[in-house]
């Protein structure tokens, strides 16, 4: 308990899903007292930075802490934070407004870009800068040993297998995965059909292009191996920490999923047929602290090119990414063209030339 300082709020956002930067790639312990180059905004003061706490964004009154997502559309109430400190949904035009580049030159084309990207997208370029963050989780290996041993250790440090959990890919610098976001999750939930024979997202971003409330943002996709019914076709929900001594069902007892999914399905009144598997499934974070300086942010061809970040977003057109044949067609045949009259103009100046040298 204490003042909301960072490492007051980072005790547990900063080791959210059982240790340091495990849960989200751009939350870990080095914003306690980070450089500008980690973030601008946290960054301390010595560095260049701008020292801000969690509270100065994320502003507080009886209790009611401004947020910025998941619950509903961010973007609908484009608060400001000079106007309105207990906003509900935070944007980065809460302080930045709605033409945050200069004007003039190539600032003002990067302001035209407000209305469709997420600041995140360009000045997020890489997370997870600090320290690695866990990408996979495969619980299927959960149980055994590996070579002999409960617990593997990475060349960084990291635990990449525990008996209890199973198996775990941690990286660092990663590059995010880009999404259309209206700043609203769907969820799965135990009573959800899932389609094992495919990537099963047990939440996903809403937003679209023809969306005006949406925009192009950032997200860390976790991925993992999880327990599912393969009779029923819905996620499970398995007892995993005993309750007491006595308590045999639970998965850190007895290492049995068979007990640990019947036990835990029937505590939460869910109905199991008894056979259980194992599928792929993805999880998304949005990506929204660790701001780089401006001179860290994304130029235009890491998107606008065919292989460039956005190669997979669809709904839109975009220049340096999309053709169209006949328009292709066309310009070509101008080119083509352009060339060979200039190729003719040249020969018949050259022709005339030597008429005249012989008059």
């Amino acid at each position: 308990m204490g003042r909301p300082s960072r490492q007051n709020c980072g005790s547990c956002h900063f080791y959210g899903g059982g240790g340091d930067a495990v849960k989200h790639g751009d939350l870990d312990s080095s914003l306690v007292k980070p450089a500008k180059n980690l973030d601008v905004h946290m960054g301390t003061l010595e560095s260049g930075g701008q020292n801000f706490t969690c509270s100065r964004c994320h502003t507080t009154r009886n209790h009611h802490i401004a947020g910025r997502i998941y619950d509903k559309p961010a973007a609908l109430e484009r608060k400001s934070l000079l106007q309105d400190d207990l906003g509900d949904k935070i944007m980065c035009e809460s302080c930045h407004g709605m033409q945050p580049h200069k004007s003039g030159g190539m600032d003002s084309k990067l302001n035209d870009h407000v209305d469709k990207v997420a600041c995140q997208s360009c000045h997020i370029a890489e997370f997870a800068r600090s320290q690695p963050t866990k990408m996979s989780w495969d619980w299927s290996v959960a149980g055994q040993l590996r070579d002999g041993k409960a617990k593997v250790k990475g060349p960084d440090g990291k635990a990449v297998f525990v008996k209890k959990k199973g198996a775990f890919v941690w990286e660092q610098n990663v590059v995010p995965e880009y999404y259309w976001f209206d700043g609203t999750l769907d969820y799965v939930t135990v009573e959800d059909p899932i389609d094992p024979t495919g990537e099963v997202w047990l939440n996903r971003p809403n937003g679209s292009y023809d969306d005006p409330f949406s925009r192009i943002m950032p997200f860390k996709v976790h991925r993992g191996k999880t327990p599912y019914d393969k009779v029923n076709k819905v996620m499970v929900i398995p007892h995993l920490f005993p309750r007491n001594k006595e308590d045999k069902d639970a998965y850190w007892k007895s290492f049995d999923w068979q007990k640990a999914i019947k036990s835990g399905m029937k505590y939460a009144g869910q109905k199991y047929s008894g056979e259980y598997g194992f599928v792929d499934t993805a999880y998304v974070f949005p990506t929204t602290h660790m701001v780089a300086p401006r001179e860290k942010a994304l130029d235009c061809a890491q998107c606008h090119t065919k292989d460039g970040r956005l190669e997979n977003l669809e709904g839109f057109y975009m220049p340096g990414r999309d053709s169209v044949e006949l328009i292709n067609a066309a310009g070509w045949t101008g080119v083509i063209g352009a060339l060979v009259a200039v190729f003719i103009h040249g020969v018949m100046r050259f022709v005339a030339g030597l008429r005249r040298k012989e008059d």
